[in-house]
Parts: structure tokens; sequence; C-alpha cells
């Protein structure tokens, strides 16, 4: 396949956290999409992280797009110049006030490649423990859970935990063995 060829730029939006641009593509094909609007935001990282009793750490949020609340992993944005892992033992320790000392990668993806330039550094930690209250930022409005694994999987029958990529870090930790 053939990468399409950027006919036409224009910036709708910009702002720290989105940029969005209306180009004219030429596809591969010669087809020409004359309005394709490419979403670009930074990364992010995530943690599935396990409690020295063995609980997973889970925040539960209302999110807007949703329009419900939703249970995830601690998760956040990888600021400019930071590497995903020291983004993912920040957002942890802020969201939670969990620390861990054993990490590792467990799943790098494209949240939606269609439209959107960003990716999502999910990893795996062992060992957590609390050691301070959670510190939010003003925009974060969050509630803290400790569930087992056990509750965990439950949690991805009965879709409480909906974020697509949240499902596949999860799943992608059963699959290695880590719940």
């Amino acid at each position: 396949m053939t990468p399409w060829k950027v006919l036409k730029s224009e910036t709708l939006l910009e702002h720290p956290w989105l940029t969005i641009r209306e180009q004219a593509v030429a596809l591969g094909n010669g087809n020409v999409i004359e309005a394709f609007h490419l979403v670009e935001s930074p990364d992010w990282t995530g943690v599935l992280a396990l409690t020295e009793d063995q609980e997973v750490i889970l925040v539960e949020q209302y999110r807007h797009g949703y329009g419900r609340v939703s249970v995830e992993l601690p998760a956040g944005v990888v600021d400019r110049g930071e590497e995903p892992l020291a983004a993912a033992k920040r957002e942890l320790l802020e969201e939670t006030g969990y620390v861990a000392d054993a990490w590792q990668p467990l799943l790098s993806v494209c949240v939606e490649p269609s439209r959107n330039t960003n990716r999502a550094h999910f990893f795996f930690a062992r060992g957590a423990r609390r050691i301070q209250e959670p510190k939010l930022d003003p925009g974060e409005d969050l509630a803290v859970r400790l569930v087992s694994a056990s509750a965990l999987l439950e949690a991805l029958d009965d879709q409480s935990v909906a974020h697509g990529v949240h499902v596949g870090a999860i799943l992608m930790a059963v699959r290695r063995g880590w719940l």
C-alpha cells in the first residue's frame, strides 16, 4: 500500500492537547479525499498495577464523551520530552498515591489509527504500595478502587471497563500470564 499524499492542509483547531487538521489527500490508487480530518494529540500512558496483596489498582471517573462513569487503569498524557515509563510512574503516583518497584512494558498501540496520530503505552507494575494521598490535576475528579484479578476480568464481561485500549492492555496481561 502506498502512503497518502497530502495535497492541502489547513489547521482548524490548535490547542496544547489537541490539533485538528483538514486535509485534501490523494490515495495510492489515485482517488482524492477533499476533506479528511486528522486529529493530533500527545501520546499517553497507562498502568496495570498489582499491589503487594495482589489487587489491581483502578480509577473511576466520569467521561463526558461516554456520558457515564468509566472504570479504567490509571493513565495520563506523556509530557513533551518525557519517556512513557516515567509518565506511567508519575501518573500512578498522582492519580492513586501508589508507587511500584518492578515495571515491565505491556503494550504500545495506536489509539485510533484512522484519524488520530497518538499512541498509548501501557506498563505492568508489581508490588505497588500506597505512599501518599492522590494529587489530582484541577481537571481530574476520580476515585481509586482496588479489585482482585478475577473481579477485573468480570468488569470486562459486564463492560464496566469500556475503554477499548485499556481492555486490550488487560487482555495482553492475561495472555502473558501476569494476571
